[in-house]
């Protein structure tokens, strides 16, 4: 399976565990919301709020584009601590963080 399917298929088991957590939302934060300067959106967006409006549409962006993927990736530490008791789901960031940290 090339990159991008994995990418692909490791989005879906996210939100899958989002869902299965009951961390997904039904609608967007306030369109302000994403005006944050702050990395993970940290003032004004909860952890999985930025995961799911932000994150993951900016990678399924990338792939619909053919874009290049990011290849120093690490947002799992983060939300080890965001969200500790989201264990499926830190093991599917975790998934995206291996693949997408390329060494150089």
């Amino acid at each position: 399976m090339n990159t991008e399917k994995q990418v692909r298929q490791i989005l879906e088991d996210i939100e899958q565990a989002m869902r299965n957590a009951k961390l997904w939302h039904a609608t967007p934060p306030d369109t302000d919301a994403f005006e944050s300067q702050e990395p993970f959106s940290v003032d004004t967006m909860s952890a999985e709020q930025w995961l799911q409006w932000v994150l993951v549409p900016r990678m399924y962006a990338l792939l619909e584009a053919g874009a290049a993927l990011p290849t120093r990736f690490a947002i799992t530490p983060y939300f080890e601590v965001a969200m500790p008791e989201a264990t499926m789901l830190l093991s599917q960031l975790q998934r995206l963080d291996d693949l997408l940290n390329i060494e150089d």
